[in-house]
């Protein structure tokens, strides 16, 4: 159970027990949790708590803390294996996801988000570390992009079955809540104790790291960081306050989105392999800077519901081209650094998420349109950023620049 095992050994395993069905058991339980509290966050607070534009840029900031602390895994690690880690801080997302409807108060809900979010960035940091290190460079786009799908999966029963039982059973928040928080928890509590302690071939180095030579990609998960903030905390927001949308509309749109990246994932993963990350990058930026310009004009210009879902839809699959920004990482890095680099960025992640949610929901009293041109501008600036990327990543070749800093060879 908890003995370690040797990567290479693990292909003698039944295939139910091997480190990539492992991976995939991690990528349905997570979303379980996470997207079922997604899903009745806006509404729930708005009708529970009274929440206004503040309070849910106030909630977002608090909930982005733990990431923000991602940094602290290094040191959890050096006293506890990375894949128990991960299995606890599901446990811990599962649980405080169950009872986030025993809370329906500002400071209560505060107080469980802080504790599922502990859970979820935790779990998030160790998992991309696990995937960069159990997957060859050769697999991982295309496996990246199956775990996409696995995770869309999962959602889509999530989402599948609240709208199609919310208004039959007159579901409770509750309910659902612990539903969905106790399923995460006990997949979580099945994995620590039926999976061995896969053991990768490169030991991770266990102290903060911070090297000059990743400075892009440091800059590109700090920008991905303030932009996804916009995704994540207004444009759901904007489809309950402005529209009207009810719990079952709302998750009805998750699921047209779900539906899409099931099938989309696997070939955008196909797509970074093809195409590289320097050009699928450059594709996400541009595509983003035009979605969040679009949601403005729909308070600059009018535009209506139907504009709002399409923007929305084409704003999550876009997201997904994410994972070219693991790849690129996988290309570049030491092998020893995954696990303390993941930690790092994680943390740069969040730098922004700390402070934008508050901020921008201040802004978004007096001016929605403001918030989503401020995030175009966003989307531009980590376009520029990935056109520095070379077109075949490499340790030193890390950007487009690093061609002119090598010495020349001796003659």
């Amino acid at each position: 159970m908890f003995k370690p095992m040797p990567l290479h050994e693990a292909q003698g395993l039944p295939f139910w027990r091997r480190p990539v069905t492992l991976l995939f058991l991690m990528a349905l339980a997570m979303p379980i949790a996470f997207n079922a509290w997604s899903a009745l966050l806006n509404n729930f607070v708005i009708e529970a708590a009274q929440f206004d534009g503040a309070d849910i840029g106030l909630l977002h900031t608090v909930r982005e803390i733990p990431g923000f602390l991602a940094v602290g895994v290094i040191a959890v690690i050096l006293f506890v294996r990375e894949q128990v880690l991960g299995m606890i801080s599901l446990v811990l997302l599962g649980v405080a996801t169950a009872v986030t409807a025993w809370f329906p108060s500002l400071g209560g809900l505060l107080m469980v988000t802080l504790l599922s979010s502990i859970g979820f960035h935790y779990y998030e940091t160790v998992n991309q570390s696990l995937q960069l290190q159990w997957l060859s460079k050769e697999k991982a786009p295309q496996t990246l992009g199956w775990l996409v799908a696995a995770g869309s999966a999962a959602t889509l029963v999530v989402y599948g079955l609240i709208v199609l039982t919310w208004d039959r059973f007159d579901l409770a928040y509750n309910t659902v809540f612990m539903a969905a928080g106790g399923a995460t928890a006990l997949i979580a509590l099945f994995a620590l104790f039926a999976y061995p302690q896969f053991d990768a071939p490169h030991p991770q180095t266990k102290k903060l790291i911070l090297r000059k030579r990743y400075w892009l990609y440091y800059a590109l998960q700090f920008m991905a960081g303030a932009r996804r903030q916009i995704f994540v905390v207004f444009a759901g927001f904007m489809m309950v306050e402005k529209f009207g949308f009810d719990v079952h509309e709302l998750t009805g749109l998750y699921l047209i989105n779900l539906v899409i990246n099931m099938t989309a994932a696997p070939m955008l993963g196909k797509a970074v392999a093809m195409f590289g990350e320097r050009r699928t990058l450059i594709f996400e930026y541009a595509g983003l800077a035009a979605v969040f310009a679009a949601y403005g004009g729909i308070y600059w210009f009018g535009w209506g519901v139907v504009v709002a879902a399409v923007l929305y839809v084409v704003d999550h699959v876009l997201f997904a081209l994410a994972l070219a920004l693991k790849t690129y990482f996988q290309k570049i890095a030491d092998p020893g650094d995954i696990a303390p680099t993941a930690a790092v960025a994680f943390t740069i992640n969040h730098i922004a998420a700390v402070f934008l949610p508050v901020l921008l929901g201040l802004l978004w009293v007096y001016s929605p349109g403001m918030v989503f041109t401020l995030a175009a501008g966003m989307a531009l600036v980590s376009l520029s950023l990935s056109l520095l990327i070379p077109r075949h990543p490499e340790p030193g070749n890390e950007t487009i620049f690093s061609k002119y800093a090598r010495p020349a060879p001796a003659e």
